[in-house]
């Protein structure tokens, strides 16, 4: 499992450390939540289910995922060289399926199947695409997670891991009777390669990755991925205490701490909006307050912000986006509303929003804890968050066009669940 983040060496500052130089080498070149008995192990456009003769591991997706933050450690700094280490996690873990799993786990492409596979709702209510890890032996457990970790920065895996951890927490020690709790599914779209496009979609309860790598254009990109939390702390098997969004929460409040009051009065003026899963969007921006008023100082703390979803991956990978980024901040707008320092002993969490030509960031606290409760521990409001991140220019990478969902992942529903709320009971509201 994970360990803490620090308050002084969060993910975004380590990233960025080494973010400067290639940005200078670059320029030189160039839930939604509730209970349900319900169970879902299909695809969304395959009539077969996972093969039961393989449902022999009795180990969680949380076991898998640490065990693999431990045994591999990603030291890709470019982006041809994730590409290339993930292509080949991929062809490993496809080596240990069947054929029948194969055939599940690999869709087209451009199948739109990857816009409507995603979900902040639980894996219950939202079917997802591909393989359910939980339907895996030991062995190909691994294998998937192997692909994460070639994936991903040693930060971004620390904070994807955690976060499965804290549903696999939550399935353990909780009164809730939610079954999509260490449930995750992975699906390739495109077959793995090192030069032509392919995605890698990885996702569950808290967690929906979308990772487009094209090795000839050199591009790796994360937009659409939602990333959530809950509880806010947990304590591990080891007795090591795991907070996924320290960092996240660190890095917002010291862009919001160094603002003026003039300043701040902007930014909570604005409307915190929510553009989720299942919403084409039209990416509203002109609220709260303008990229253009903030000094640089300021700009580079909500660019390390931002690096939280946009940079989940190698120093290159990270430079690349946020230079994209940084290029039309004077034209990105950040609301915000909630509380004013980061103390979760009180109030109800944040929220806020960062809105721009080529970045789209949701952070909303959720409140209630959907019978998720165990006692001292933050499972509401600071503890159960729903982030989204999308690009307005570049979703999918180009690939396919976000589709219009019904029902849970329907636009115009509750803060954060992307589509009406579940009842109290869990149970999912009618389409529309």
């Amino acid at each position: 499992m994970t360990t803490p983040r620090s308050l002084t060496s969060t993910p975004a500052r380590r990233r960025l450390a080494g973010v400067a130089s290639w940005a200078l080498v670059a320029a030189l070149a160039l839930s939604g939540c509730g209970s349900s008995d319900g169970t879902s192990d299909a695809s969304s456009t395959s009539s077969g289910t996972t093969s039961s003769s393989t449902s022999t591991s009795t180990s969680t997706v949380a076991d898998a995922a640490s065990t693999a933050a431990t045994s591999a450690s990603t030291d890709a700094t470019t982006t041809q060289q994730t590409v290339t280490d993930t292509a080949a996690a991929a062809e490993a873990f496809l080596a240990t399926l069947s054929d029948e799993q194969r055939e599940q786990l690999l869709y087209d492409y451009d199948d739109e199947t990857k816009t409507t596979s995603w979900s902040n709702f639980p894996v219950t209510f939202v079917e997802r695409a591909g393989l359910n890890l939980a339907d895996l032996t030991e062995e190909q457990q691994a294998a998937a997670l192997e692909v994460l970790a070639a994936l991903l920065s040693d930060e971004g895996y620390a904070t994807v891991s955690g976060v499965i951890g804290g549903d696999q927490y939550l399935a353990d020690n909780s009164s809730s009777t939610e079954d999509s709790l260490g449930q995750y599914y992975i699906a390739f779209f495109g077959d793995p390669s090192e030069t032509e496009a392919w995605e890698v979609q990885f996702g569950g309860h808290h967690l929906g990755i979308n990772a487009t790598l094209d090795g000839t254009a050199g591009t790796l990109t994360f937009a659409p991925t939602h990333l959530g939390v809950q509880p806010a702390v947990y304590t591990n098997e080891d007795g090591e205490e795991v907070e996924p969004f320290d960092g996240i929460y660190t890095d917002a409040f010291a862009f919001y701490d160094s603002l003026t009051d003039a300043q701040l009065a902007a930014l909570t003026s604005g409307e915190v909006s929510m553009c989720a899963p299942g919403d084409t969007c039209d990416f509203a921006t002109g609220s709260g307050l303008q990229g253009s008023d903030l000094t640089d100082a300021q700009r580079q703390l909500l660019l390390d912000l931002i690096a939280n979803w946009a940079g989940l991956a190698d120093q290159e990978t990270t430079a690349a986006a946020l230079a994209e980024i940084e290029a039309t901040l004077d034209d990105t707008y950040v609301s915000w509303s909630g509380a004013t320092e980061y103390d979760m002993s009180t109030g109800d969490g944040i929220n806020f929003s960062i809105s721009g030509p080529d970045v789209y960031i949701a952070f909303q606290a959720q409140q209630g804890s959907a019978g998720a409760d165990v006692d001292g521990v933050t499972t509401s409001g600071w503890g159960h968050v729903h982030t989204i991140y999308r690009d307005p220019s570049n979703d999918y990478a180009g690939s396919v066009t976000q589709q219009a969902a019904t029902g849970m992942g329907a636009a115009g529903g509750g803060p954060g669940e992307g589509g009406a709320p579940p009842d109290a009971d869990g149970t999912p509201p009618s389409a529309g």
